[in-house]
């Protein structure tokens, strides 16, 4: 870490990017200023944490322009050129060397390139000596107030930037395995910079502690108007749950890519693992501040809604739209994400019952059920724009030779198809509105799944209470109950086959949300579904009719060293005591 830490360590960079940063002259900070002891309203002093919260990212399109599930089976990049990230991850383009800045958040040093304002940090190293600074600093800022349990104001920012700090090295954890634990110290240039990491299981340890400790001591739910991205117990006890299923996954609980060695993972398997990341699901749960949001859509449109759990702020704006809206439409759109033909053929249909179902009510001579009575899971509308899908006061026209995928040299989808999520309501409309971007971290449907995942490895065989929440998110998405009222779900599966489905569940309620690309890794599946190619569709017209044909768009490759991203060079030339994960 000599190299990077050398800068990070010393850099603590006063800006944000949420709502309301950069209040003084960024070079103009100096700690007394911020951690003023006369400072009453501790208004220097929460601008500081505002800036800690800037670090999140902000996930719409971050990755060079791209969704980072399109480095994963779900999607592929329009873009065109030798060096798009997404690309050069899925085929295995990548090394220690040149990991790509877009997803390398170890040495993320260039500020002005920064995804968010001008300055703010891309490293969640820079994150963690930031909130370093802020712990240590806090104390000496007589700010009023507080919560009704006794802690003062000055308590709960010092937690909030507590619960940042172990967001930082969860993010860390789930690409590197075992990293250095830092404490509370803000190393300087006269400290021993050769730092090691420590292993996976003290990190848990470690994020989880913290959890514990601040939960407390966190305001008790979201917020409304400027302070709705603030950590609450929620935030920390759900950050918990989504480190206790980390460390339950396979890729680290029994199924380490290098046996015996602490650093990328567990040396041994424990199902008591599981046990522990379905009661930190549960305690989200019966906090009973959350619950899913009816229109699944809305989810990503509707502030402060009650499936929300921590979210990374945005602005008003139809980027997301004019970034991957379909092209041939006067309101404009690039179409950068193109989902694939695997993502798609994952959507159920209405009854619930997968597309290769004989029963499902399936046409393959009508896979988007435009005519067909029997529809495709409303979710699949929601997601995807297929050939026939309504959209600005049109259709969508994917065929060869379409509006929307006209073959000329316009930048237009790969796969035939183009990514719905996170957009507006504008099928009715003529042109794009402003409506909110904001990046959603964690929601409450992924409590529910986390829940039944964990519940499932822990039984011999699935029990009512899996089926329970499969039967929730099933029946908010739209999914018929069926006469049995198990929404499409067999019943009495067997472990694996709950496993098959439990899994198809997270790919297709959480797709382009940043699941998909970490859970095949987790499930240490990737290796199987990423050495394929990837397909879309190719449509040809023929009057009214259509001819569907499946047609491979990128070749990914998969080794299991990519299963943890490298240290990057510099930090193990530079650190002797700074180890490489394998492979690289």
């Amino acid at each position: 870490m000599k190299n990077y830490i050398h800068k990070i360590l010393l850099l603590a960079v006063i800006i944000g990017g949420c709502k309301k940063y950069e209040q003084f002259p960024v070079d103009k900070v100096t700690g007394n200023y911020v951690f003023d002891p006369l400072d009453s309203a501790g208004v220097n002093a929460q601008s500081y944490l505002y800036g800690i919260y800037a670090i999140v990212k902000n996930g719409h399109n971050r990755a060079g322009g791209d969704y980072l599930d399109a480095a994963a089976d779900d999607a592929v990049s329009s873009q065109t050129g030798s060096n798009i990230p997404v690309t050069l991850i899925a085929t295995d383009a990548v090394t220690s060397f040149n990991f790509p800045g877009a997803e390398n958040y170890w040495e993320g040093t260039n500020l002005s390139q920064a995804p968010t304002s001008s300055g703010v940090p891309d490293a969640f190293w820079a994150g963690i000596r930031n909130a370093n600074i802020f712990i240590n600093g806090i104390g000496v800022v007589p700010v009023k107030g507080g919560l009704s349990n006794g802690a003062t104001t000055a308590q709960v920012w010092r937690c909030e930037a507590r619960f940042l700090r172990a967001y930082f090295y969860f993010e860390l954890v789930r690409r590197y395995g075992g990293v250095p634990l830092l404490g509370d110290k803000v190393y300087n240039i006269e400290d021993n910079l050769e730092i090691p990491r420590n292993t996976f299981a003290d990190c848990i340890s470690y994020i989880v502690s913290e959890c514990d400790a601040i939960k407390d001591s966190l305001i008790s739910a979201p917020l409304s108007g400027g302070d709705n991205y603030r950590a609450t117990k929620g935030a920390a006890l759900a950050l918990k749950a989504k480190t206790l299923l980390l460390a339950a996954s396979p890729l680290f609980n029994g199924g380490n890519v290098e046996s015996g060695n602490a650093l990328t993972g567990y040396t041994n398997y424990d199902v008591n693992r599981w046990s522990l990341a379905a009661q930190a699901a549960q305690d989200v749960m019966n906090l009973g501040v959350y619950s899913l949001l009816p229109s699944f859509k809305h989810i990503f449109l509707d502030q402060n809604n009650s499936e929300l759990i921590f979210i990374r702020p945005g602005n008003n704006s139809t980027g997301i739209e004019t970034r991957n809206g379909p092209i041939g439409f006067q309101a404009g759109g690039t179409g950068n994400t193109s989902p694939t033909q695997e993502l798609v053929n994952a959507f159920p249909m209405q009854n619930g019952l997968p597309i290769t179902d004989p029963a499902s009510g399936y046409l393959a001579a009508d896979p988007y059920s435009l005519l067909n009575d029997v529809k495709r899971d409303p979710r699949f509308d929601a997601t995807i724009f297929y050939n026939g899908a309504t959209w600005l006061s049109s259709t969508v026209d994917t065929y060869e030779g379409g509006k929307s995928k006209p073959n000329s040299s316009l930048q237009q989808t790969e796969s035939g198809y183009y990514m719905r999520k996170f957009m507006g309501d504008f099928e009715a409309a003529t042109t794009y509105s402003n409506h909110p971007s904001d990046w959603v971290v964690m929601r409450y449907a992924e409590i529910l799944l986390a829940y039944a995942e964990a519940r499932n490895e822990v039984e011999a065989a699935p029990q009512s209470d899996v089926y329970d929440q499969l039967h929730a998110i099933r029946a908010r998405a739209g999914i018929a109950a069926g006469d049995d009222g198990n929404y499409g779900l067999a019943p009495n599966m067997t472990q694996a086959e709950m496993r098959a489905v439990i899994q198809n569940e997270w790919r297709i309620e959480f797709a382009f949300e940043e699941h998909r690309y970490f859970d095949i890794r987790r499930w240490k599946i990737a290796g199987t579904v990423m050495n394929q190619p990837r397909t879309g569709i190719s449509i040809v017209k023929n009057g009214v009719a259509y001819t569907y044909n499946y047609v491979n768009i990128l070749t990914t490759v998969f080794k299991d060293k990519q299963y943890l991203y490298p240290i990057p060079y510099n930090e193990v030339a530079k650190n002797p005591a700074m180890k490489q994960n394998p492979g690289w």
